[in-house]
């Protein structure tokens, strides 16, 4: 089986901080930012870990506003 190496990609304007893409990521690679607010005032989510990410989409998939691009390469 081939490695595969991910990235995720966050429009933290549209994000609202519902923390489900959080809880659905099994690398544990989001979380939510602290201390910065999004234009409407929301705590968005980051990556924390990048190079964790195994580009499972697992995140995109669960996230109602679609905030989230999601990236796969083969190693």
């Amino acid at each position: 089986m081939a490695k595969v190496k991910g990235a995720v990609v966050v429009n933290s304007e549209r994000c609202k901080g519902c923390e489900l893409c959080i809880v659905a990521c099994p690398s544990r690679v989001l979380k939510l930012h602290p201390r910065e607010v999004n234009h409407k005032g929301y705590h968005y989510v980051y990556t924390d870990q990048p190079d964790a990410c195994t580009g499972c989409a697992s995140c995109g998939i669960v996230c109602p506003d679609g905030c989230l691009t999601i990236y796969r390469t083969r190693l």
